[in-house]
């Protein structure tokens, strides 16, 4: 165990590198000049010019990916150009939102979908088979901007139901937050929730197929336990693997959902940074996200181990 997770570690260097370089070029590929963007429409020529030396934009650009990398190796992801705080502190500002958000909607995909796909497999072929499978073909297709919207057009403007935007405060009571956390937790939800419905239906059709569940049927075991206690505990293998990508894509991939409902999290912060062309802000916050994306897919692994033994014995043969 031990010696997977500090492979996982070391295989950290590699990805953060390749990731550097690569956000790093695209930000300076990026059209507009930052210090004209900060100094706004007004600014002369000079002043735009003095920015840029501040800033050091006008170093050759190979000196500036030394310094970049350099400061990385030193733990600094840079100061931002149009907040003048270190990145680092805007991303532990923001994350807690976006982690917040995230972990509602992971919640909620988990108890919907997970559920779905077992009752798909355990009545194949039903009306609640056919049910969930349109349900999550659906919702697999429907774009999250557009199902973003129309939340907030049904239930924010015509029915008046659920705040449209923010977040709420905990000042304004318990239930600001809640009301507000619904609708951009139902949007980010959608894609992973029918996700985990499909795989669930097919790892448990696969499952429930074996000779040790006809075997514990026979025992005259109640249906319950045979499919929540022996069948879907074997399914859990590849269902975790797609927790894992659904995790990483909702840390990750919430800047449409955090911008419909101007949610205060990593994703509006990174859709902020691109407009004002804040491109140290973009890298940092980039880089921190792989970085989760690499502790996620680690904390799978672990999880393999503990789900499955066959991978626990396949670990220590390896040590």
């Amino acid at each position: 165990m031990l010696k997977l997770i500090f492979r996982r570690l070391v295989d950290l260097i590699p990805t953060l590198f390749v990731v550097a370089t690569t956000v790093f070029i695209i930000t300076r590929l990026i059209p507009g000049d930052p210090a004209a963007v900060l100094l706004g429409p007004q600014a002369s020529p000079d002043e735009i010019a003095k920015m840029r030396e501040s800033l050091g934009l006008n170093q050759p650009l190979y000196l500036q990916y030394v310094e970049f990398l350099g400061s990385l190796l030193q733990g600094d992801l840079g100061t931002s150009l149009g907040y003048n705080q270190p990145v680092m502190s805007l991303i532990m500002e923001r994350f807690p939102n976006t982690l917040l958000l995230s972990a509602c909607a992971l919640a909620l995909s988990l108890l919907i979908g997970i559920p779905a796909g077992i009752i798909s497999a355990t009545k194949q072929y039903s009306v609640w088979d056919y049910t969930v499978m349109i349900l999550s073909l659906v919702g697999v297709s429907m774009p999250i901007f557009w199902l973003g919207v129309m939340l907030v057009l049904y239930f924010s403007v015509y029915l008046g139901w659920l705040p449209a935007t923010g977040m709420g405060s905990l000042s304004e009571g318990f239930g600001s937050v809640v009301t507000h956390l619904i609708l951009p937790s139902i949007a980010l939800s959608t894609i992973p929730m029918a996700t985990f419905a499909r795989i669930t239906r097919s790892s448990m059709l696969e499952v429930i197929r074996q000779d040790y569940i006809k075997t514990a049927r026979a025992k005259g075991l109640r249906e319950f336990f045979v499919v929540w206690k022996h069948a879907l505990k074997n399914a859990m293998t590849p269902l975790l693997t797609v927790m894992g990508m659904q995790i990483s894509s909702m840390l990750g991939g919430a800047v449409l959902t955090e911008t419909i409902f101007s949610w205060p999290g990593m994703g509006r912060l990174v859709v902020d940074a691109i407009e004002n062309r804040d491109f140290v802000v973009v890298q940092g916050t980039v880089l921190f996200i792989a970085v989760i994306f690499v502790l996620i897919n680690l904390l799978v692994d672990i999880l393999y181990t503990v789900v499955n033994p066959r991978v626990k014995l396949s670990n220590k043969g390896e040590g």
